[in-house]
């Protein structure tokens, strides 16, 4: 294995003991197989759509049903991939503020706080789905019942509660501030001089 193999593998690992690492690196490996292939389905429809429309004179007429799908999947898929790299829009002038201790008691906190409100949308949306099940409501050009469409949006809300839930998890294990299970607390400076 070579060593950029060695790199694509090791951001797939977790590093948490047990269960826990087994979850993590499960959820990675979804994860990233879910946005790779909503993303690729997605450009493939729309290329698709625009040769059809242009090339035959004809729209393909699901084309915006399957894209309002994909774009749900992606969106809701990506809030867990996100919260694994540390990616989400932070307010952090008074976290930075703070000492190493309080900002990794603090970080402890955000990230329970925060799993407990994914969970806390998982099941409303949940019931949101079953609501949406029971009007009997169909995609108009696939036929899909409308609830279907809209699995992705607890699935989303769990694996990013458990992402966040995990991330706690590793500040309390580590000495360092985590902002997931896979990055460290900082800054990088990006920028550069011309």
């Amino acid at each position: 294995m070579n060593a950029e193999d060695e790199a694509a593998e090791k951001a797939y690992r977790s590093d948490l003991p047990g269960p826990l690492g087994t979850l993590d690196t499960f959820l990675s490996r979804l994860e990233a197989v879910i946005l790779a292939s909503g993303v690729l389905l997605m450009a493939t429809n729309t290329i698709a759509n625009v040769v059809g429309r242009f090339a035959l004179g004809q729209s393909i007429s699901f084309s915006g049903e399957i894209n309002r799908i994909l774009i749900i999947l992606i969106t809701f898929a990506g809030i867990g991939y996100a919260a694994r790299h540390g990616r989400h829009i932070r307010m952090s002038a008074i976290y930075d503020a703070f000492p190493v201790g309080g900002r990794k008691f603090a970080m402890i906190i955000i990230a329970l706080i925060t799993s407990s409100t994914m969970f806390f949308l998982l099941y409303f949306s949940v019931g949101y789905i079953i609501e949406v099940r029971e009007s009997g409501r169909v995609l108009p050009a696939l036929g899909f019942p409308i609830w279907t469409i809209y699995v992705w949006v607890p699935l989303g809300f769990g694996i990013t509660g458990i992402q966040y839930l995990l991330t706690a998890v590793k500040n309390l294990r580590e000495k360092d501030v985590y902002l997931s299970t896979a990055v460290i607390d900082g800054y990088r400076d990006t920028e550069t001089e011309v």
